[in-house]
């Protein structure tokens, strides 16, 4: 029989009300001004605890404790959830008290406040209470966990507006159409999924449906043993995450594509930037720049599009387009803090900001953004990109495995594919498996063959490989490619290369037949 996880008690399941927050605690939900917020079950817990303290402080460790009970967990899960609630409550609210722990404080609310950022033609989704087929009553805990858990992973990937549970959890054993539900609840995408127990197995099925027209845009099945149910379902719900994000981020690519670019919104113009993105090259980095610039025109709260007008400026510098060297710098550095400005938590943010660091040779300060990037939002492939392209580049180049496998498996496609590849490739090189740096690079190659970067790796693994007709050919088709890239490459050391790693790279070009 499985045990339902404690929950924190709230005043005996009355009300709390606090300026204009209401903590519902037998539905455990939370509402602001009459207005639905979406909280994970965790992150309740840690906003019942600090509003139970009445204004006072709650120390980390009665924090950790009330709402971990039996469990040894770190301090990183506690700030995980303290940085959800100010992202679902707004600046103020949570105060840090610095070596104690924090407290919850109330916040005037302004008369109209503004939309949240960037939200407007944001993606939205909705995901359905998960229907027990077990036929015992004790599951129903199971497959509301599982739902809650699912939103509260999704509410994190800033590029998503999620509807909250106690508005998506009405539906529960209705037979309702889900274009129904996307128009009342005013959604573009639904996810709804089942769980069946059968002894110590469990099968959960999941499906991902566009609700404008109930086409299905994803379908999986997990099947586990249930040795510990809770990790069960963070298992199972990190790998619907990873599988949900870059389904949704296909299906927004493509609808974008379709609409003339006169009618685009500020989303829709930032996700023809990202196509565009990675397909890089002169013409389609610099109209990627226009859309980008029209994004931020739209919607200049627009935090991600800053972001990525400063990846942009970073890319052209790299390849030798674009302003000299010194002003993509600077235009890119504040656009990465013009985007963390608006929105502190956004984990895209701070991974651009670790690549700007990484172009002036500034490893650790590089390596402390990607590594926020990624507590921000693990499930970022942009965040997970940056880190271990920051331990390629800073010599721990057998660390920055995880991290880019990690960005693959969340964007096996998308934006970040090219680059991704790209950098394990290099990896590979640097760390003499030649082999391996060729099949890599190879891949890139053909998957995305006007991405210029793979291509003088591969010629540079072929010529330590002495298959000098090979890499002749694989220099004579990076100069195709891009010339400029090959020569700024070559000419002198880009600043986020370490002097030997280039010099190891540059004697496999020489090996391949460079002469410049």
């Amino acid at each position: 029989m499985l045990k339902q996880e404690p929950k924190v008690p709230v005043a005996g399941h009355q009300d709390i009300v606090i300026g204009s927050l209401r903590i519902d605690a037998r539905f455990r939900s939370l509402s602001r001004g009459g207005v639905p917020v979406t909280l994970g079950g965790r992150a309740f817990d840690v906003l019942a605890c600090l509003a139970a303290a009445a204004g006072e402080t709650v120390a980390k460790d009665d924090l950790l404790d009330r709402v971990w009970p039996g469990l040894t967990v770190e301090e990183n899960n506690l700030q995980v959830q303290i940085s959800t609630l100010r992202k679902a409550l707004g600046e103020g609210w949570i105060v840090t008290v610095p070596g104690r722990g924090y407290r919850l404080v109330v916040q005037p609310e302004a008369a109209d406040p503004a939309p949240p950022v960037g939200s407007v033609g944001k993606p939205s989704i909705a995901v359905l209470p998960f229907v027990n087929l077990s036929g015992d009553i004790e599951q129903e805990f199971f497959a509301d966990g599982m739902g809650e858990e699912i939103i509260t992973a999704l509410s994190r990937i800033r590029s998503l507006f999620v509807i909250a549970r106690n508005s998506s959890f009405t539906y529960r054993g209705r037979a309702v159409d889900v274009r129904q539900i996307g128009r009342e609840l005013g959604v573009r995408y639904v996810v709804e999924g089942s769980i069946r127990r059968d002894r110590n197995r469990i099968r959960v099925a999941a499906q991902l449906i566009d609700a404008e027209n109930g086409s299905h845009l994803w379908a999986q099945r997990f099947d586990r043993d249930l040795s510990d149910i809770f990790a069960v379902q963070d298992e199972i719900t990190q790998a619907m995450v990873e599988a949900l994000a870059p389904a949704i981020s296909v299906a927004e690519r493509q609808r974008a594509m379709k609409r003339p670019p006169e009618n685009l919104g500020a989303w829709e113009a930032y996700q023809r930037a990202l196509w565009l993105w990675s397909k890089q090259g002169p013409g389609n980095l610099a109209a990627a720049r226009g859309f980008l610039q029209q994004a931020t025109t739209l919607d200049p709260r627009f935090g991600q599009a800053h972001a990525m007008l400063a990846f942009i400026y970073l890319s052209e510098a790299t390849l030798g387009l674009g302003p000299p060297l010194r002003d993509s710098l600077e235009l890119a550095e504040a656009g990465a803090r013009t985007a963390i400005a608006l929105d502190p938590d956004n984990a895209i943010g701070h991974a651009t900001l670790a690549w700007t660091f990484d172009h002036q040779g500034q490893a650790e300060p590089a390596m402390e953004s990607a590594d926020l990037a990624v507590r921000l939002n693990p499930n970022d492939p942009w965040a997970q990109m940056s880190k271990g392209r920051s331990l390629v580049f800073s010599g721990r180049v057998a660390e920055a495995q995880e991290p880019l496998a990690t960005a693959l498996r969340l964007d096996p496609y998308g934006p970040t594919a090219p680059s991704v590849m790209h950098h394990l490739g290099l990896g590979g090189y640097l760390q003499r498996d030649y082999l391996g740096a060729t099949a890599t690079t190879r891949r890139a190659i053909r998957d995305f063959p006007d991405f210029a970067r793979p291509y003088p790796v591969l010629a540079a693994a072929l010529g330590q490989l002495g298959r000098v007709d090979e890499a002749r050919a694989a220099l004579d088709a990076a100069v195709a490619v891009s010339r400029l890239y090959v020569e700024t490459l070559t000419s002198g050391r880009m600043m986020y290369y370490r002097a030997e790693d280039h010099e190891h790279l540059l004697d496999g070009l020489r090996k391949a037949g460079w002469q410049g």
